[in-house]
């Protein structure tokens, strides 16, 4: 991998770049529903004319599949501005809403407007979709961009690169690259809206830098997020799904089944049919399995000992290895691993994995589980298969994450029509569809009066009659 500092953009040229969005920025708050859909029409061609190199870019930086790329790379991106296309103009009307008994006389709507010159910043484990994805809806909302993509992708960076380039005037979309030093000097320029995808940790840090400039800002972080299987659910299923979910991206993934909660009474069939489902897709022994072309790698050597430490430390403490557990950290391999019995003060059951490994607890009643997933910090998302719909009414009702999905996962990240975000320590804000485009619009208050304005009646001087008119007022209001 080459050096991040061999591709990092000076801090002069940020700020040429930065200053150059300026006026674009303005100019774009009048821009049509049509102008900004042939924007998105052109990003979308160049993105599909470069499928193979995208795949190729994918297969150095991450080890991963072709069809991976399409599925969760191209898909979500494409769909998106696909769907923006389709809906914008509606996106852009002014809506008019009803006046209350307060504003009588008065007519109000409304309007989306551009927040201006945003800020991008993506992460490393989905960089085309967590990157030119929040663009889409930038795009959409009518604003300039500057992407700052992670420096642990440099060949999927240089395809984005030349997508921007070609695309795009530097004015209304730029990319800048570098390590931590460039995302500081970034974060210190007054954008009017910051994206953020990463950890927690790191998503604190770009809300302070934001709020010195009062700038609005998504965070779409992570977190561990939980899955419960419960007696009544389709094993089967539950198995192909939640093994599915764990290993795309080799783990990788913000909304990734983190630790597993499977009742007792079908523990052991569950882990049974999760080594079948593992086998029949990666291979029946370890050396098909490190060979497999279907399964990913880490990003880099140090995440994958990071994982491996991870295991190692479960293990040291009492752990069991059901699965898996097979590693090659210099070559970013780790293994699918199922663990079980791992205790709490496991780093394992304290850090988002982010890797392909899977922890799994048995549990005897769902309040139980309930009461853990409410002892940790909100999660991203929440996992349930269950054929029970009081048992999934409780645990929707009782919990709280950034989405619940009941019987799949991962799939919540692909509907346009739900918004994708976390809350509190998984992530401020929504995304996609209709709900990016609100994040990058600010929804301004237009109100207009009429000739006949109630107002005047209350006008000064405050003659015993107005006083007594005033109070009839708030108290008519108070009985409605």
């Amino acid at each position: 991998m080459c050096n991040p500092r061999d591709r990092e953009t000076s801090p002069a040229v940020i700020d040429a770049l930065f200053a150059g969005q300026a006026a674009r920025a303005l100019a774009l708050r009048k821009s049509s529903a049509a102008e900004r859909s042939a924007r998105l029409a052109r990003l979308l061609d160049a993105l599909m004319a470069r499928r193979e190199a995208f795949a190729a870019a994918f297969a150095k930086d991450l080890g991963k599949p072709a069809v991976e790329v399409d599925l969760t790379e191209l898909l979500p991106v494409i769909d998106d501005i696909r769907h923006a296309q389709k809906h914008l103009k509606r996106w852009m009307r002014p809506q008019r809403v009803a006046p209350t008994l307060v504003t009588l006389g008065t007519k109000a709507r409304i309007v989306y407007q551009p927040r201006g010159r945003c800020l991008i910043i993506g992460p490393w484990n989905y960089p085309v979709s967590t990157l030119v994805g929040p663009l889409v809806s930038a795009l959409a909302a009518g604003n300039t961009a500057i992407l700052k993509p992670s420096e642990f992708t440099p060949n999927v960076n240089a395809v984005i690169g030349e997508i921007v380039a070609e695309v795009f005037e530097p004015a209304e979309v730029a990319m800048v690259e570098g390590a931590i030093e460039t995302s500081t000097h970034l974060l210190a320029l007054p954008f009017e809206h910051v994206f953020f995808t990463g950890s927690p940790a790191v998503g604190k840090v770009v809300m302070a830098a934001a709020a010195k400039h009062l700038a609005s800002v998504t965070l779409e972080l992570g977190g561990k997020s939980p899955v419960v299987v419960d007696a009544s659910a389709d094993l089967r299923h539950a198995a192909e799904h939640v093994m599915w979910g764990k290993l795309v991206n080799a783990g990788q993934t913000c909304v990734a089944p983190d630790h597993l909660y499977v009742h007792r009474s079908v523990m052991d069939r569950f882990v049974a049919l999760c080594r079948e489902v593992l086998a029949e897709r990666f291979g029946a022994d370890a050396a098909a399995v490190a060979s497999s072309e279907s399964l990913g790698r880490m990003v880099h050597s140090r995440h994958a000992q990071r994982v491996v430490a991870l295991v190692d430390d479960a293990v040291a403490q009492g752990a069991r290895v059901l699965a898996g557990g097979a590693h090659d950290a210099q070559r970013r391999y780790v293994a699918p691993t199922l663990l079980a019995e791992v205790p709490d003060a496991a780093r394992i059951a304290q850090e988002e994995i982010f890797g392909p490994v899977l922890p799994i607890a048995p549990f005897d009643s769902l309040a139980e589980v309930i009461a853990r997933i409410n002892a940790a910090p909100k999660p991203l998302a929440l996992y349930l298969w269950s054929r029970d719909a009081g048992a999934v009414e409780q645990l929707r009702s009782e919990t709280s994450s950034g989405s619940f999905c009941v019987n799949l996962c991962l799939q919540q990240y692909a509907h346009q029509n739900l918004p994708f975000g976390g809350v509190n320590n998984s992530g401020i804000g929504n995304a996609h569809g209709f709900f990016g485009f609100k994040a990058f619009s600010h929804e301004r208050a237009v109100l207009a009066g009429g000739p006949f304005s109630a107002l005047k009646l209350l006008f000064p001087p405050y003659t015993p009659g107005k006083v007594k008119l005033s109070q009839r007022m708030v108290e008519a209001i108070r009985r409605l």
